[in-house]
């Protein structure tokens, strides 16, 4: 059985601290930034605290022994991943850390209530 809450979980968490980090590290490096994370830094920064915060609120719900330290590990390690080797390819974090976290809310929720 596969946990969708846990991998959207690591999926929020990775895409939006690369995406919260993209910005700078591309600075530093000279890649390009998208249109977005060049006129817009302060929405993109907001959807990534947004969408780690959705993350770490599962794995603190879930707790350290039942899988929430392995969401925070495998999500550090997908950000790391998707900004270091995908490089510009790391831009698309913008659609899929604030899709994560939504879905993991809206599944989340519907878990809890049994739907």
């Amino acid at each position: 059985m596969v946990d969708h809450l846990f991998l959207l979980a690591v999926g929020a968490i990775g895409w939006g601290l690369a995406l919260a980090t993209y910005r700078p590290i591309a600075r530093k490096f000279g890649w390009p930034l998208g249109v977005a994370q060049e006129k817009l830094p302060a929405l993109t920064l907001l959807l990534a605290l947004a969408a780690v915060a959705a993350g770490l609120a599962f794995a603190i719900a879930r707790g350290a022994l039942h899988g929430g330290l392995i969401i925070l590990v495998f999500g550090l390690a997908l950000a790391v991943f998707w900004s270091g080797f995908l490089r510009v390819g790391a831009q698309s974090a913008l659609v899929l850390a604030p899709l994560a976290a939504l879905v993991l809310l809206a599944a989340w929720c519907a878990a809890v209530l049994g739907l």
